[in-house]
């Protein structure tokens, strides 16, 4: 899978073990096989993206202009 041997996986399963003891083992592996789950459904899940960009019409630019310079009056300048 990993290129990771019968030692290797022994090597890490022992230091897990030290790190984690021996009652919080079984909930971590149990939340990091939850996890991978999780990953997995929602990866699968994601919508194709559009390579075409939307139209043109539909976007408007931005403007610089103000409330105060749309309706100078309103603002009780002179």
């Amino acid at each position: 899978m990993f290129g990771l041997g019968f030692q290797e996986l022994l090597v890490v399963l022992i230091i897990a073990l030290l790190f984690f003891g021996g009652n919080k083992l079984p909930e971590v592996g149990g939340a990091l096989g939850k996890a991978i789950r999780e990953f997995k459904r929602a990866t699968a899940e994601l919508p194709a993206i559009e390579a075409t960009p939307k139209e043109a019409s539909d976007h408007q630019p931005p403007t610089n202009e103000t409330k105060e310079d749309r309706a100078p009056g309103l603002h009780g300048g002179a």
